[in-house]
């Protein structure tokens, strides 16, 4: 028997890292039901050409580009005015963009680019946009299975981790900052929910980092829509969704510590002073 889900109608909704994998076939299945879908991309041509995929679709709603590189922490200040000037509302965030190597490991400002991309920019455009999304609003934290105890010294740049260390590390920080958050904000603030949307997906990132196909991307999209639509996760907030067991889990038990979760916040926030 299918499950029906009541789910939001209408929505604006900003996805990062939407020019290829799971955020364009999120932006796909979402645009197709009717939503205003903001597109992020740090690729003019690649955001143009979703763009007018998108616009397309039958019954699609509204689509905008957004250009920003996520790994400076300037960009995403421009990015999220650059929202906030066109929008007094925001229904849904999903911070989907995500680095699992790169040429150059280290960013203009000092930062792994793993932990920038994955981690930081992710809390400072949620910080930045908070005010649009109100109480009603939803942010979605694309995290992982692949989470382990997270080195401060990594974190902020100090020190070098190999590229599985890196990423295992900076979304098992996004996990644990996006429960503190929610826990801090209560019913002050959107729910905000990290989701593992299934481990080897067929991701440009896991082939890259793999070399192998991986399975259907569809599998992500689907819990992300569902994240950010259905009644379902309303009241999820501070909550991890395994999507490999299709449940709410606990994550790594760095993630229920609360103290841990704060000072991990500390040194984001440090960071970004």
């Amino acid at each position: 028997m299918k499950i029906l889900r009541k789910k939001i109608c209408n929505a604006t909704i900003l996805i990062t890292g939407s020019t290829d994998g799971i955020g364009l076939e999120t932006a796909k299945l979402l645009a197709s039901e009717g939503h205003d879908v903001l597109l992020h991309g740090r690729n003019l041509g690649k955001l143009e050409k979703v763009q007018k995929t998108l616009l397309e679709l039958k019954g699609g709603g509204r689509v905008e580009i957004y250009l920003a590189d996520l790994s400076l922490m300037t960009n995403v200040e421009v990015l999220a005015k650059a929202v906030a000037e066109k929008h007094s509302k925001l229904d849904v965030l999903i911070n989907n963009a995500g680095v699992y190597n790169a040429p150059d490991t280290f960013t203009q400002d000092g930062l792994d680019v793993r932990f920038a991309v994955n981690t930081i920019a992710p809390y400072l455009l949620t910080q930045r946009l908070l005010s649009l999304l109100g109480t009603s609003g939803r942010v979605i934290n694309l995290s992982s299975a692949a989470q382990s105890t997270v080195q401060a010294e990594a974190l902020s740049g100090r020190i070098q981790l190999l590229d599985r260390a890196a990423y295992a590390q900076s979304k098992l920080a996004l996990t644990m900052w996006s429960r503190s958050l929610a826990l801090s904000l209560k019913d002050r603030g959107p729910t905000i929910i990290a989701i593992n949307p299934g481990s080897m997906l067929g991701s440009k990132m896991v082939k890259q980092a793999f070399g192998v196909t991986g399975s259907d991307i569809r599998i992500g999209a689907e819990i992300l829509t569902r994240a950010a639509l259905t009644d379902e996760f309303k009241t999820a907030s501070g909550k991890y969704f395994d999507n490999d067991s299709g449940q709410f889990a606990s994550p790594h038990p760095d993630a229920l510590d609360t103290k841990k979760c704060q000072e991990i916040v500390r040194v984001i926030e440090g960071i970004l002073a």
